[in-house]
């Protein structure tokens, strides 16, 4: 391939009740949250984005929010975790700060120079926060739940569950542009660039292993970077080329995207970098409106009574609530 990933963008996964996501999301883990808007495909529902003070891509985590949904199974043909970076000695604190929420944690080792604090979100989503001797300089949202020195960095990698990892890893390489970083029995690990966090997808074979189904407390699509739309334009063509079923390019407002299913299952998204979060309301207000694109705008009124009444906590945007 003439065009290489920079590494993860953003994962999308599914959730029920909207409240409850924001709650943990923004008080649990300490993300931000930078976007309120609907799901473009089914505007009846939220699309809600989290990352760190501006929704850097790599930093962030999306959610299609669905009342009442089931439980999805996590299974082969899926991202079966998604792990976020955080400062190497902290996992105790955070270990006492889900204790503290009610949500059990536990402190696992995959290797000498990570270790992993694993846990689920209130609709069951594999979380890991990764504490790893790699320092990560990227700079956290400065939460009033998570202080500074403990808070998540970005993303740190993503787990890809399949029967034959083999082929995802082939794309991951050949299509995508990454490199295979290490290899055990049971885990591939494959990364863009220098291999940072941020940059990693860990393939993990499961050949007999139930099939993943989506629903709740699950993720629906896992995104990689790329610089800007004339880029993924010319990446499109040379997938299309390789026999990849793609689809064109969709405006999201924020990015734009495409997706294609690798072998495996996983549905994989590449997305833009640009043009950002900020460009329909200022960095200090992200969050705070209901965001619609103009093409929804003249169905906002019956959008907005079709969605849940939220509450953003006010830490959100904390310089617009101590100016009013």
């Amino acid at each position: 391939m003439t065009v290489e990933t920079a590494g993860l963008h953003h994962v999308t996964a599914i959730a029920g009740d909207p409240q409850r996501n924001i709650d943990f999301y923004i008080t649990g883990l300490g993300l931000r949250l930078v976007k309120k808007t609907v799901n473009f495909d089914d505007p009846g529902t939220y699309h809600l984005y989290y990352g760190d003070d501006a929704g850097t891509p790599g930093s962030l985590l999306t959610f299609f929010p669905w009342r009442g949904i089931a439980s999805g199974r996590v299974g082969t043909g899926q991202s079966t975790t998604t792990a976020f970076s955080v400062p190497a000695g902290s996992l105790g604190w955070w270990s006492e700060h889900f204790g503290a929420l009610g949500v059990d944690s536990r402190i696992t080792s995959t290797t000498s120079d990570e270790e992993r604090l694993s846990l689920r979100d209130p609709d069951g989503l594999q979380i890991d926060l990764v504490a790893s001797s790699v320092t990560d300089p990227r700079n956290p949202w400065d939460s009033a739940s998570v202080p500074a020195q403990y808070a998540v960095r970005g993303q740190h990698s993503s787990v890809l569950t399949v029967a034959d990892p083999a082929q995802t890893v082939e794309v991951l390489t050949d299509d995508l542009g990454m490199h295979v970083m290490s290899e055990t029995p049971d885990r591939i690990r494959v990364g863009a660039g220098d291999g940072a966090p941020g940059n990693i997808v860990d393939v993990v074979a499961s050949p007999n292993g139930p099939t993943g189904l989506g629903a709740g407390g699950t993720v629906h699509h896992i995104a990689f970077r790329v610089p800007d739309q004339q880029t993924q334009d010319a990446w499109r063509r040379e997938l299309v080329e390789r026999g990849f079923a793609v689809t064109a390019i969709l405006d999201r407002q924020y990015f734009t995207s495409i997706y294609f299913r690798e072998p495996g299952g996983v549905l994989f998204e590449i997305a833009t970098d640009t043009p950002g979060f900020d460009i329909d309301e200022p960095l200090l207000e992200l969050g705070r409106a209901l965001k619609l694109p103009p093409w929804l705008e003249p169905s906002r009124e019956a959008i907005e009574h079709a969605v849940a009444k939220i509450h953003v906590p006010e830490e959100n945007n904390p310089a617009v609530a101590s100016a009013s």
